[in-house]
């Protein structure tokens, strides 16, 4: 758990320096903000690996970072800190998305051990799904999501962004992509790379947004960030 990050979002000052304090000391890679607004920024900019969240913020409630970490990042693990500990704030917490709650006053050892029973959970959650350029697709129920947005993709289609998927960043000639997707050991002259890129293009581009999947002239396709 050494290289683990983690995210605090918590306005009181006191509180907010004692987990992250508390957490480096138990081995994670600890940042804090103290605002719901720059909160919910870092966790939507910066690739953490579990979040520790108070729901009574300023600027953005708890509540309303659950919603947007959950639309764009649903399997990190979030873990609720508040001062309310009736069942209907416990509920309505979990049922926003938190993995787990603990009330305040709270027991440091408590919570650490609480946060790597979630992030050994989501590692194991983790190994049946590969994501990369804001695409994730889940091995179990085939699901695919772009920047949280679910796509619907047909099993062809699905195997295709999958392989480009393991393979983001590195150029893919046509014929590895035909011997991948479609078992083909040779180059038959076929354009079924070309077609299904172009429905992937078209399924996974969002408003403003085109899909990053790019052309390399005379030699295939490239999945990744513009370059």
């Amino acid at each position: 758990m050494s290289e683990l990050r983690v995210l605090v979002v918590e306005d009181e000052p006191g509180i907010r320096d004692f987990l992250a304090r508390g957490l480096r000391n138990a081995g994670f890679l600890t940042t804090a903000a103290g605002d719901g607004t720059s909160g919910e920024r870092l966790a939507l900019a910066e690739p953490f690996d579990a979040i520790v969240l108070d729901l009574m913020l300023p600027g953005r409630s708890g509540l309303e970072i659950l919603a947007a970490v959950r639309a764009a990042r649903p399997n990190l693990p979030i873990l609720v800190l508040t001062a309310r500990g009736s069942v209907a704030d416990r509920v309505g917490a979990l049922e926003a998305g938190a993995i787990d709650y603990l009330v305040k006053p709270f027991a440091l050892p408590e919570l650490v051990a609480r946060l790597r029973a979630q992030l050994r959970v989501s590692a194991r959650v983790s190994e049946t799904v590969v994501s990369a350029a804001g695409i994730e697709a889940d091995l179990v129920t085939r699901r695919v999501l772009r920047e949280g947005k679910p796509v619907n993709l047909s099993s062809t289609e699905f195997d295709l962004v999958l392989f480009m998927l393991r393979n983001c960043g590195r150029v893919l000639s046509r014929p590895q992509i035909l011997g991948s997707v479609w078992g083909y050991t040779h180059d038959t002259a076929t354009n079924n790379v070309d077609v299904y890129i172009g429905y992937l293009r078209k399924k996974l581009a969002l408003p403003g947004n085109p899909a990053p999947i790019h052309t390399v002239r005379g030699v295939g396709y490239r999945l990744g960030d513009a370059s």
